[in-house]
């Protein structure tokens, strides 16, 4: 079954996005729209390395969340092992893609 990019299969990698913009933008040229998207990512990802928030409205937020260090265990031998301290990314969708995801849903009150 095709999903809503008319691609087959369930996910959709990075080229596979440049080409479904180029398509709907014929007039720009392909690598412009491959540098277009690298550049996109690449100003989200370097907020996130300076543990800035980007938020596009409509879509979502991006943020950095802390992972306090902590015992954990290895699942293989059962071992007790110490996991460091880690910043992970975050992603909370917005209320525009939220609705899109949930058609015909009520709002959450505790929004």
């Amino acid at each position: 079954m095709k999903n809503a990019f008319g691609f087959q299969g369930v996910n959709v990698i990075k080229s596979e996005l440049v080409q479904i913009v180029a398509t709907r933008n014929p007039h720009l040229y392909h690598r412009d729209v491959e540098n277009i998207v690298n550049a996109v990512l690449d100003e989200i990802t370097d907020a996130l390395a300076a543990g800035n928030r980007v938020e596009l409205r409509g879509f979502g937020a991006f943020s950095v969340k802390n992972r306090p260090s902590r015992s954990g265990r290895n699942p293989r031998t059962g071992e007790t092992v110490f996991v460091e301290e880690k910043w992970v990314p975050f992603f909370k969708t917005g209320k525009e893609l939220r609705e899109r995801l949930n058609p015909g849903m009520a709002d959450d009150p505790s929004e």
